[in-house]
């Protein structure tokens, strides 16, 4: 399987702009390329801020179709893990062919289709007995209210041993991850406060925004924007213009670890955006 990433997956932080424009548009003049984090960091970070999915196993009545339940989980490193009952149709099937995948997605409003989704494929197995313990403390740190029905006899820990990973990150934006890449990537340090950041530089900074496009872009024709996606690298901006929707992604000069370094990182690119453009700090 290959890994085909975005263009603008690997270099060094820049405020430079990538821009992606719909079919049909112009599209904006070819720019460096922009950090940004791999799609394996990416389908890791989703699966840390999701805790339910879809399990699909092979049926075996009628036998061979995918079956696909709805399930919560847990990580432990790499390896999803699930705590199922004995009678659920999924045990039954897991235990005659233990091939199976896992599909989680983004809930964001708008197109479904426009957001991320991973479907992790490899083999489901009960958790050893090292391995029991762990995947207990992970699933209740998890799902507390499991608490109550963990220690029942007709329930056990299953783990998920992933030996293929699909990212599809939206239009445009999908690979196979490489297992090796899975299993050492880290989910990104900004996402526990990515929406909240969001929500305040929409709301409150809206001003800066077409700023950061005029200094650090050449999309023209602007008519709206607003502030979409933030990560450890960079940021995006969905961009209305005379020709559609665009994409543009900007990014920081250092990679940040936290909320107060995003808001440093933003105000310090946003004066170099006003001294680019001649506007006065």
């Amino acid at each position: 399987m290959s890994n085909a990433p975005d263009s603008n997956e690997h270099g060094r932080p820049t405020a430079l702009a990538e821009a992606t424009s719909p079919a049909g548009a112009s599209p904006a003049a070819a720019q460096p390329p922009v950090a940004a984090p791999s799609h394996a960091e990416r389908a890791r970070t989703l699966l840390e801020g999701v805790t339910s999915g879809t399990l699909c196993t092979l049926a075996r009545e009628p036998a061979g179709y995918p079956y696909g339940s709805l399930i919560t989980f847990a990580l432990v490193e790499h390896r999803p893990v699930f705590l199922i009952s004995e009678l659920a149709e999924h045990t039954r099937n897991l235990k005659h062919d233990a091939r199976s995948s896992l599909l989680v997605s983004e809930s964001r409003p708008g197109d479904p289709l426009a957001n991320g989704r991973v479907t992790l494929l490899g083999v489901c197995s009960p958790a050893s007995d090292s391995e029991r313990e762990r995947a207990r403390a992970a699933y209740l740190a998890r799902h507390p209210n499991a608490e109550q029905y963990a220690s029942f006899s007709d329930f056990s820990f299953w783990t998920l041993e992933v030996g293929a990973v699909r990212y599809i990150g939206g239009y445009g934006r999908m690979s196979w991850v490489q297992p090796s890449e899975w299993i050492t990537a880290k989910p990104d340090p900004i996402a526990p406060d990515a929406r909240g950041i969001l929500d305040h530089m929409n709301q409150d900074h809206a001003d800066a925004l077409p700023l950061y496009l005029r200094a650090f872009s050449s999309v023209n024709e602007v008519v709206g924007v607003e502030m979409s996606s933030i990560d450890r690298l960079g940021f995006e901006l969905s961009v209305v213009t005379g020709h559609g929707r665009e994409t543009v992604r900007l990014a920081f000069h250092e990679p940040i670890a936290s909320k107060n370094d995003a808001r440093k990182a933003l105000v310090a690119l946003l004066r170099e955006a006003r001294t680019k453009l001649g506007i006065a700090n």
